[in-house]
């Protein structure tokens, strides 16, 4: 995609699924040859629609217009995760010395912020230059965790990406890892699995897990394993290795090479469709990014193009500090305390080859 200066295109108006009447709002972003859908409902990137190399259009994001599918097996497809993404273990957090219990997802864990995590909420939304911002306030004690958050997301669009903008602020020493869980398929959504895209991701390492996908602390070197993506390979390669028996696929923790503090995102992965040449770059100010190439999809949302969501129809790069981290004193600490600004930013840019 060419380089363009235009501004974007933003226009809001109500978004009435099948099964809605819960005042959720619809904001399109059109820039050059993107344009970008952004629900109130969960904070979600809820499409993102680009040409391939022949000029021919298709939307590259799982997603659904069925609102108790949005509220059920597709409840991850695009949404902001929150207050904390992924896994922390035992379902409970000890901050400054405090215990805090806090609302378990199953499985001895407690997973993207709780079972009425930041992704089942309405947030507020208004025009910024080039896109929307959306806020949230999540009340002390919610889901356990202490500290009443204020969080915006803001979703820009130029002619080449989408850009997130993450900022919290709390009133009590709290714990925050927030992150985007849109499943990509640059083939277009409903065009079949995504085994055969082509992943590098800017990691040496990644965090092995037990049973519960909690790390087990030590950082593991990819290198000789199939976690090992610092050359272009296909998302499919390794996915009968007994490492990923237990998982039936990718859902795994990498720790990206080291960034500069407070600097620029940075590139964590390169994501390529051979056949329709669309290239997706993640650049990211986080640590890790985890990758889950739709394991536990098994065909109940159906999408725009008709076809039911199977196993690996899509993947998520999901950007973010590591799970379990406050458990995990070696991990980049996800502490947020009065008087700090939690901050970060991810791009999802898109381009031909």
């Amino acid at each position: 995609m060419t380089s363009s200066a235009q501004a974007t295109e933003v226009r809001r108006e109500p978004f009435e699924p099948s099964g809605a009447g819960v005042g959720i709002e619809r904001w399109t972003l059109r820039n050059g040859p993107l344009e970008a859908t952004v629900l109130t409902l969960g904070a979600t990137l809820h499409t993102l629609t680009a040409p391939d190399r022949d000029g021919h259009r298709a939307q590259l994001l799982l997603s659904t217009d069925d609102l108790n599918a949005m509220l059920g097996p597709a409840k991850s497809f695009g949404v902001t995760v929150g207050r904390y993404a992924n896994r922390i273990a035992d379902s409970r957090i000890t901050v400054d010395g405090e215990d805090h219990r806090l609302a378990p997802t199953g499985g001895g864990v407690t997973l993207h912020g709780g079972p009425d995590g930041f992704s089942h909420r309405v947030w507020t939304a208004e025009e910024v230059p080039g896109g929307v911002r959306l806020g949230l306030h999540s009340p002390d004690g919610d889901q356990g965790f202490p500290g009443g958050l204020d969080v915006t997301v803001t979703f820009t669009l130029s002619a080449e990406a989408v850009t997130i903008d993450y900022h919290a602020v709390t009133s009590r020493p709290t714990v925050v890892n927030l992150t985007n869980h849109a499943y990509f398929n640059l083939a277009g959504e409903g065009s079949g699995d995504v085994l055969g895209h082509l992943l590098t991701l800017d990691a040496d390492g990644y965090t092995p897990v037990d049973d519960r996908q909690i790390p087990l602390g030590p950082i593991a070197p990819v290198a000789g394993t199939v976690f090992d993506f610092t050359t272009a390979t296909p998302l499919g390669k390794g996915l009968h290795d007994e490492a990923l028996q237990a998982t039936g696929g990718y859902d795994h923790n990498w720790v990206l090479r080291e960034r500069p503090a407070d600097g620029p995102p940075v590139r964590a992965a390169l994501l390529e469709d051979p056949a329709s040449g669309r290239v997706l770059e993640v650049l990211t100010t986080e640590p890790g990014i985890q990758v889950y190439t739709a394991n536990g999809l098994q065909g109940t949302v159906t999408g725009a193009s008709g076809v039911p969501y199977g196993r690996y129809a899509g993947v998520a790069l999901e950007t973010q500090h590591h799970p379990d981290s406050p458990h995990q004193p070696s991990y980049p600490s996800t502490a947020l305390r009065p008087g700090e600004e939690f901050r970060s930013t991810t791009v999802y840019r898109l381009s031909l080859a």
